[in-house]
């Protein structure tokens, strides 16, 4: 617009809403006069426009490109948590760090004068940390196995599981990484008569975060090294932490710092809760830091704080970047964090047959889940697969060979192994590690000669060449059991096209007085398009509408000859 030319009150309100950015978490609960439009006639010039802002009565502008959601006359590096009605000094300084510019939080127009409604309780402290004795000897398995009083099946406890072979499945450039363990079970404990590993059974493992995260979260919190291991009473009031599922009682016990936070509580794996944010909030000493996380507690922040909760994963260590004045003690933290949970890792084999004459072994393959920390170089594994990988590298590049992975007995009864049936034709279909189960199928029912040509397998892969599983590993009659999809490659067919292709066989297996279908992988995409295909095989072969043909195979799930495990 050139400087000098006059602009009606209209054509200034059709500049403000152009350069408007999307306003979250405003409270419009609260009542008052109602503001009225400027009727003032404006020589709209470069200070013209500033001049709009210095009166109360105008609309603001908000610049899209101003962090936070700050209007245009915001210092740099500020975030506005003000009405129109505000002055430069009421604006928030926001932290210039790159953990909280990467949670990317747009804040609504609300001054510090404004009172912040509705906000989260200080969440209640319900454990306490005490010295013990300086005699009292306390033996810390911290950085192989879990405190004795960690129970994922009480009471029964964790089985110390020397790995006794590591190798990657996959080749390098593949979209993820997958290692296949064999897993020394030789001396696990009879725990209850008859009950045992089974082919399609999952076992359990209490994976510890990252120890090196762990040592950073204490670094940050300023905790001295010489605190870290020594030992210490924990107090609770009650609950099962940090037993994972013992009963609900309080308790009095002797562990370490560094023990509760590698064992005991998830640093990574699910979004903030208010709880936390409140905490944290609670110990900020800088007052720009404690305004902005109050908001986020507040109702006048609560998209803001939905919209935290529904981006990226945020980590605890990502939090406490982001906000480096709170610094809250470890024994309010640790009470605000959810349970560190035992991962299950489906067989990717028979149990029955043992790679070893000497040795029990049983097999599983797990797959690498990784994410962009966003706001600072490198990857964030999960907190299963990333100790597995870490282990899985120890022994490959170290020549490591006393590698042990905490697990139980597991899921022995899940649908997988509970369906399983030794006659009978078979459809297993399966992309990425969700094929690894079928393995030990095939390997069960191929030792039974009258089993040839009733079972088949439909894998999905992305490129054979890359990240095709257990090529080779399925038996003599591998090339006549299994079908091999490549989604990026070729054609581009993905697993859920395949089973369409196959109506035929798929059809005559549903027929089948015992015939199954299996279905195993990610809900998402797989899953979810592999039943799509289903019902259409039945329609199109059955002559059914698409209800009936749902209902179908609800009642194919209810008889068991439906079976699908994703996640």
């Amino acid at each position: 617009m050139e400087e000098g030319k006059v602009t009606t009150e209209k054509e200034v309100d059709r500049l403000i809403q152009k350069m408007k950015a999307p306003i979250l978490g405003i409270d419009f609960t609260r009542t008052g006069r109602p503001r009225r439009a400027s009727t003032h006639l404006l020589t709209v010039g470069p200070q013209n426009v500033c001049d709009v802002m210095d009166d109360s009565s105008a609309t603001n502008f908000v610049n899209p490109g101003c962090c936070g959601g700050g209007c245009s006359r915001l210092p740099e590096g500020s975030v506005s948590l003000g009405t129109s009605s505000g002055t430069v000094s009421d604006f928030v300084k926001a932290p210039d760090n790159a953990a909280f510019k990467s949670l990317n939080l747009r804040l609504s127009l609300l001054t510090s004068r404004d009172k912040l409604t509705g906000i989260t309780a200080l969440p209640a402290q319900t454990i306490s940390l005490e010295p013990v004795d300086e005699e009292e000897k306390h033996e810390s398995t911290v950085y192989v196995h879990p405190p004795k009083y960690v129970t994922p099946h009480p009471p029964w406890t964790v089985y110390s599981a020397k790995i006794d072979c590591a190798r990657e499945l996959t080749k390098p450039g593949a979209p993820k990484r997958t290692y296949h363990f064999d897993l020394d079970v030789t001396d696990y404990p009879e725990e209850i008569a008859g009950v045992d590993f089974r082919v399609g059974g999952a076992i359990g493992v209490v994976a510890p975060n990252d120890f090196k995260r762990v040592a950073e979260i204490l670094d940050i919190l300023g905790i001295d090294e010489d605190e870290r291991d020594a030992p210490i009473q924990l107090n609770t009031q009650g609950g099962r932490w940090p037993t994972i599922w013992g009963k609900a009682k309080e308790r009095a016990l002797t562990t370490t710092l560094r023990e509760l936070m590698t064992w005991t509580v998830d640093i990574q794996s699910y979004p903030p809760t208010k709880d936390l944010i409140r905490l944290l909030a609670e110990y900020a000493k800088d007052q720009a830091e404690k305004t902005i996380l109050l908001y986020l507690c507040s109702r006048q922040g609560q998209a803001a704080f939905c919209e935290l909760r529904t981006g990226p994963y945020i980590s605890l260590i990502q939090l406490l970047n982001a906000f480096p004045s709170s610094k809250p003690p470890l024994d309010h933290l640790l009470c605000n964090l959810p349970t560190l949970m035992p991962r299950f890792y489906s067989l990717s084999s028979d149990p029955r047959e043992s790679k070893s004459k000497d040795h029990r072994i049983i097999e599983i393959a797990v797959t690498i889940h990784e994410h962009e920390e966003g706001w600072r170089k490198g990857n964030r594994t999960g907190v299963g697969s990333g100790f597995f990988e870490r282990c899985a590298r120890r022994i490959i590049d170290e020549g490591a060979n006393d590698v042990r992975i905490p697990m139980f007995r597991g899921l022995m009864a899940n649908p997988l192994a509970k369906q399983f049936q030794a006659d009978g034709p078979m459809l297993l279909i399966g992309a990425g590690v969700g094929i690894a189960p079928f393995r030990g199928f095939v390997q069960r029912r191929l030792q039974s000669a009258n089993c040839a040509n009733k079972v088949w397998v439909i894998q999905g892969v992305r490129d054979s060449l890359l990240d095709e599983l257990y090529s080779g590993e399925w038996g003599e009659h591998e090339d006549k059991i299994r079908s091999v999809v490549q989604s990026r490659v070729g054609t581009g067919r993905y697993v859920q096209e395949e089973v369409f292709a196959q109506a035929d066989l798929v059809w005559s297996i549903v027929n089948s007085v015992d015939g199954r279908v299996f279905v195993c992988g990610s809900s998402k995409g797989m899953g979810e398009g592999v039943h799509e295909s289903l019902v259409k095989v039945v329609m199109k072969k059955s002559k059914l509408g698409r209800e009936q043909a749902e209902e179908f195979w609800e009642q194919k799930k209810k008889d068991g000859q439906y079976i699908a495990e994703t996640w």
